[in-house]
């Protein structure tokens, strides 16, 4: 399946407002509009929004071959710098790959430029057919 297809069912990805920018060989871009509803008491965008922001730039690098489906078994993250408004813009950048597993480094800009987040995670690749619903 072809990643931006895919990932347009990232209901998460969708109610955050998270916008995938490019996708291709291991590498992806994605994007986040800073708003109210990602802010937390301290008035800066919340950790999980940063999070998911690079999860999901992670899973599309991963998943931008397309030959399987691949899901994040470990990430590890730095929190920088805070952020409050603006648009934020995440980098993924595959690292390593083999057959079963992706390695993954992805950091998060603001736009000025400066460094927010730093993730780094890995992936694990699965079959295709495995993109049903779990059913409970």
């Amino acid at each position: 399946m072809e990643v931006f297809e895919l990932l347009k069912k990232d209901r998460f990805a969708n109610l955050l407002g998270i916008t995938l920018n490019t996708a291709q060989a291991g590498n992806a871009s994605a994007q986040l509009t800073i708003v109210d509803a990602h802010l937390n008491a301290a008035n800066c965008v919340q950790g999980g929004v940063l999070f998911s922001l690079a999860d999901f730039t992670l899973a599309a690098a991963a998943n931008s071959y397309g030959d399987k489906l691949a899901l994040s078994i470990e990430c590890d993250i730095k929190f920088i710098r805070a952020a409050s408004n603006g648009i934020l813009v995440a980098q993924a950048t595959e690292k390593h790959r083999t057959s079963k597993l992706g390695y993954y480094d992805v950091e998060i800009l603001d736009d000025k430029q400066q460094l927010i987040a730093s993730l780094s995670g890995i992936a694990y690749f699965i079959d295709n057919s495995r993109t049903k619903p779990i059913k409970a």
